[in-house]
């Protein structure tokens, strides 16, 4: 295990409207108010999505099963932001439903919201992580670049 010790900075409450790919909208806020890390919370309801929900097989790197709907569900989630490459990275994990049909994934992909999508961003602070790639693994773990002084 690895960890960093941090605080919470500026918080942002943000409408995501109809029609709106969230996950580009979400890097747009990220890149226009300079957010290197974060942690947010979101709900609301997406028209259509695509997601990862789970390996093939249990082995690294994982082979991933795809699942998405198209068809408006409601949706809470839960991901962060970490720069990856310079660039803001989405990492969001969302439950969907629509009638007894629910669904549970990492979102990637096409998120197109259906009526309105309301996150709440949380910035972190104190701290320097990122994301790099590990081919070995498959994914791109945080990496912690240099704890700060907290006061």
């Amino acid at each position: 295990m690895e960890y960093a010790k941090g605080r919470i900075g500026r918080v942002f409450t943000v409408r995501i409207d109809y029609g709106d790919d969230l996950i580009l909208e979400l890097i747009k806020l990220a890149e226009l108010e300079r957010i290197e890390s974060a942690v947010f919370v979101l709900l609301g309801a997406l028209k259509e999505a695509k997601f990862v929900a789970g390996p093939k097989e249990n082995v690294t790197p994982p082979e991933p099963v795809w699942s998405g709907f198209d068809d408006a569900h409601e949706i809470l989630g839960i991901g962060n932001i970490f720069l990856m490459d310079g660039k803001p990275k989405i990492h969001l994990h969302a439950g969907a439903g629509r009638g007894d049909n629910v669904k549970l994934g990492c979102l990637r992909g096409e998120s197109e919201v259906f009526m309105v999508v309301e996150a709440f961003v949380f910035e972190l602070e104190g701290f320097s992580a990122r994301r790099i790639t590990d081919e070995k693994q498959g994914f791109a773990p945080l990496v912690f670049e240099q704890v700060s002084d907290l006061k």
